[in-house]
């Protein structure tokens, strides 16, 4: 066993390896090297990812709710610190992260993941997935799938699932765990769905400047809502094949939102709580996203590299500066609802370490890792 074991250790740091020289012969590494110290992809991703993998869920924080699922919060950091432990070779930190999923396949830890119709919950198939994608466990795949599976049981007469609301939030959680679904099976239908329901919510909801609102009912150009659009799209644009019947329209309203916020980016590298609001505050978990969205575009080459890859570096030295010495990542929006006027969305608190903000900054070093 112990021979296998460090064959195994010897692949999965070699693959590691190899992805990493790859991701610097694409597009984009003039401007996503020679890192100042303690700004480097790797040093970060691995902060970033020791900080998150020894917090308590928050169900646990909760024990008069015994009934508590796993959040979204939780399950895309997972995800995020996941694939920073392949790109970077971690197999330590791989195998922590994924012993920290063991519990959640058996009773009664499985109780903690809910199986109700909501976007925010079938998201919890994306970390699972990965670690089958990682390491080939047939159990997270079967509960991975089973979730993606369930959001397609209902479907509107378009064809996209029920539980789509038409908010912007909704263009991360659906699309991440459909996609994931397609990488770890296969299965192009996984892909369909995703692909058909972001065309519709690019139809309905992108407005002529490129950007989104937060809702059809609520008229503000909120930072981490926009940054759900973005991170998704590129998450989505990265499996789609060229010839996908809805890839040239996802591709451009994908450009179309790039090209808007590279025209609203503060001169400091971020993005601000409210997007076209100069006197509103720089907002960290949006400015995240948007950056993840920026390099992924410039390595894969749907974005023009001289324009885009200069943007892409100065927002993430930024992000890097906003990080306190625990790697907890600062001016991070609170968890926040549909607003209905500006100051709503103003006068929200702001904190570090939210994992809605050390998310994407995950997401983000494993882009410029690929």
């Amino acid at each position: 066993m112990k021979k296998i074991y460090f064959l195994t250790s010897l692949i999965f740091a070699a693959i590691a390896a190899s992805s990493v020289c790859l991701a610097a012969e694409k597009p984009g590494s003039t401007f996503f090297t020679d890192w100042p110290e303690g700004a480097s992809p790797a040093a970060v991703g691995k902060r970033i990812a020791e900080n998150v993998i020894v917090r308590k869920f928050r169900y646990e924080a909760t024990p008069e709710k015994p009934e508590a699922s796993l959040i979204y919060p939780e399950i895309i950091s997972w995800y995020g610190a996941l694939t920073v432990a392949k790109l970077t070779g971690d197999l330590d930190l791989r195998d922590r992260l994924v012993k920290r999923f063991e519990p959640f396949l058996s009773e009664p830890g499985s109780s903690h993941i809910s199986h109700k119709a909501h976007v925010d919950l079938r998201v919890a198939g994306t970390a699972p997935l990965e670690i089958f994608i990682q390491t080939q466990d047939a159990r997270c795949k079967a509960l991975g799938l089973s979730l993606a599976d369930a959001q397609w049981e209902n479907t509107t007469p378009d064809g996209i699932t029920a539980e789509a609301r038409y908010w912007i939030d909704d263009m991360y959680m659906i699309p991440i765990v459909q996609v994931q679904a397609f990488r770890a099976s296969g299965d192009v239908k996984y892909l369909d769905r995703a692909a058909l329901t972001m065309a519709a919510y690019l139809d309905k909801m992108q407005e002529a400047n490129g950007l989104f609102y937060h809702g059809t009912d609520s008229h503000f150009f909120w930072g981490r809502g926009n940054g759900w659009m973005a991170a998704g799209s590129a998450e989505l644009l990265r499996s789609l094949p060229e010839n996908h019947p809805q890839h040239a329209r996802i591709l451009a309203g994908y450009r179309k939102m790039m090209a808007a916020l590279l025209g609203s980016q503060m001169d400091t590298g971020m993005w601000r709580q409210l997007i076209d609001k100069p006197d509103s505050w720089p907002e960290s978990s949006g400015s995240a996203m948007f950056t993840f969205a920026m390099v992924t575009g410039v390595k894969n080459g749907w974005l023009e590299e001289k324009t885009y890859g200069p943007a892409a570096r100065k927002a993430w030295l930024a992000l890097v500066g906003f990080l306190d010495e625990n790697a907890n990542l600062r001016e991070v929006c609170v968890g926040t609802n549909k607003g209905f006027d500006e100051p709503y969305y103003l006068a929200r608190p702001r904190t570090a370490g939210d994992l809605h903000g050390q998310s994407p900054m995950l997401w983000t070093a494993s882009a410029l890792l690929r």
